[in-house]
């Protein structure tokens, strides 16, 4: 009986120090300082579900391309972000490094009818809002972009309307960003030779026609010359 008692015993220490170590090996290693800040990020709707896409920099705390779906969101922002042609948010100060990891974040937002910077109106001032499923994340680091050229490549993703947002990949400088979504999950190529590096918007546009019916949603230069 006490020999199986102590086998017991044994056991259950074993599979408590398993579990322990299992635990300590899924906590996620220390947030990066670097990546805390105000970030800038553009809302766009696909049916009634709002999507969040940072607008990235080459440099830290914004150098990501990330897609987002929002959770929680107030009816007067789906109808305004479906409604206007652009509508762009200041977060308060986080790391932005949690979103990259795919983490549930909720946070305030500073919500502007247009460009932030460009003369939009400030709507909405610390509206909470809760980041619930990364859609798509790609890092801007020296190593990981192609060099600058008129060869363009879009990542797709499909969004819960059935609707597909393209990202265009930022290259080397001099590049830009872009969002286009379209109405339909189109099978169609979207890797294409541009006439330029930074070529205008609506040519880039028209070479994507064969998408189907599209709304361009993002077009700037200004962070990537």
């Amino acid at each position: 009986m006490l020999v199986k008692f102590k086998f017991l015993s044994l056991m259950l220490l074993f599979l408590l120090s398993t579990f322990v170590q299992a635990k300590e090996e899924n906590v996620p290693p220390p947030l990066d300082p670097s990546y805390m800040g105000v970030h800038n990020l553009i809302l766009v709707n696909g049916g009634y579900t709002i999507y969040a896409s940072n607008i990235p920099t080459y440099s830290k705390p914004g150098n990501v391309q990330l897609v987002y779906k929002l959770k929680a969101v107030e009816p007067s922002l789906i109808y305004m972000v479906r409604d206007a042609d652009l509508v762009t948010v200041k977060t308060e100060p986080f790391n932005i490094q949690r979103l990259m990891r795919g983490e549930r974040v909720s946070i305030k937002l500073d919500v502007y009818m247009g460009h932030y910077d460009k003369g939009g109106v400030l709507t909405y001032k610390g509206m909470p809002v809760e980041f619930e499923k990364q859609l798509y994340s790609r890092e801007i680091t020296k190593e990981s972009l192609q060099p600058s050229s008129p060869q363009h490549k879009y990542d797709s993703i499909i969004l819960d309307s059935k609707e597909r947002l393209l990202v265009h990949q930022i290259q080397l400088p001099p590049s830009y960003d872009q969002l286009i979504l379209f109405y339909q999950d189109v099978s169609c190529v979207t890797d294409i030779t541009a006439s330029s590096a930074v070529p205008p918007e609506g040519e880039l546009v028209s070479k994507l026609t064969l998408c189907g019916a599209m709304k361009p949603l993002y077009y700037s230069t200004d962070h990537y010359k």
